[in-house]
């Protein structure tokens, strides 16, 4: 059901007490959304029920954070991010946001769960660069190798500042 949609420098801002929670199946398929969910992605419940995650990605965001994303839950493990989601009238709201996978009995993933908080704005003053730099690189590569390209560009960052991902992410 993804649309094509024209991106707005219109903001909606998370409020401090806000939690944004929404399941997917093992495929990313969403099987539920709250009401702050629905609230800040545009979309009516029956829209979203059904639809790929992807349907709230920001062509700002690097491909190559989804990689990210999607390799460390898969290998079930929780990921820590910043996030920037695109509302159904292109609208966009930044999220930190906790996806763990969802286990059945034993122990296969059966699907996701993402709980996302009002993000500090001094985090994401810091993370935007990061994330305009691995676009530009994943732009540069071309689609074959846009998501190497974008992974290189966050590697070489957190190499120099000695940290992962995760430690990244918190202590921004």
């Amino acid at each position: 059901m993804k649309r094509a949609i024209e991106p707005t420098s219109i903001e909606r801002t998370m409020r401090e007490d806000d939690f944004i929670v929404s399941k997917t199946n093992a495929k990313g398929i969403i099987t539920y959304g709250n009401p702050i969910f629905i609230e800040f992605s545009g979309y009516t419940e029956a829209e979203l029920l059904g639809s790929q995650h992807n349907i709230i990605r920001h062509p700002d965001m690097p491909r190559s954070v989804f990689k990210l994303a999607w390799d460390t839950i898969q290998g079930g493990k929780e990921f820590f991010g910043y996030v920037k989601n695109m509302s159904k009238d292109g609208g966009f709201y930044w999220v930190f946001t906790h996806i763990a996978p969802d286990f059945d009995a034993n122990r296969q993933i059966v699907g996701f769960t993402s709980v996302r908080r009002c993000p500090r704005r001094e985090a994401i003053s810091k993370i935007e660069p990061v994330y305009r730099e691995m676009l530009q690189a994943e732009r540069a590569a071309g689609a074959r190798d846009a998501i190497a390209a974008g992974t290189q560009v966050l590697v070489d960052l957190l190499n120099k500042s000695g940290t992962g991902y995760e430690e990244l992410a918190f202590a921004l």
